[in-house]
C-alpha cells in the first residue's frame, strides 16, 4: 500500500499553495496562508500523515503530526 505523503503550506505567486511533498503542481491555492492552513490540516488529519508549514522565505517554521510520528515525544 502507498503511503500518502505530508503535506506542505508554501508561498506561490503570490498566494500559498498546498502541496504533497515531491510534487511540482499545488494540490490547491489560496489568498492567505491561513486558509492553505486550514485546508492542509484536514489533509493530513484524514490521511494521518505530517503537516509542513512554511514562511515568507520557504523555510519551515512549523511542523504538526496527525499519524504515524516517527519520533514521538517521551513521557
Amino acid at each position: 500500500m502507498a503511503r500518502t505523503k505530508a503535506q506542505h503550506v508554501v508561498p506561490r505567486s503570490g498566494k500559498w499553495g498546498v502541496l504533497s511533498a515531491g510534487a511540482t503542481r499545488a494540490t490547491s491555492l489560496h489568498p492567505t496562508q491561513g486558509e492553505a492552513i486550514e485546508t492542509a490540516r484536514e489533509i493530513a488529519r484524514s490521511n494521518r500523515t505530517e503537516l509542513y508549514i512554511h514562511g515568507k522565505d520557504g523555510r519551515i517554521r512549523e511542523r504538526s503530526s496527525f499519524g504515524n510520528d516517527p519520533v514521538p515525544p517521551k513521557g
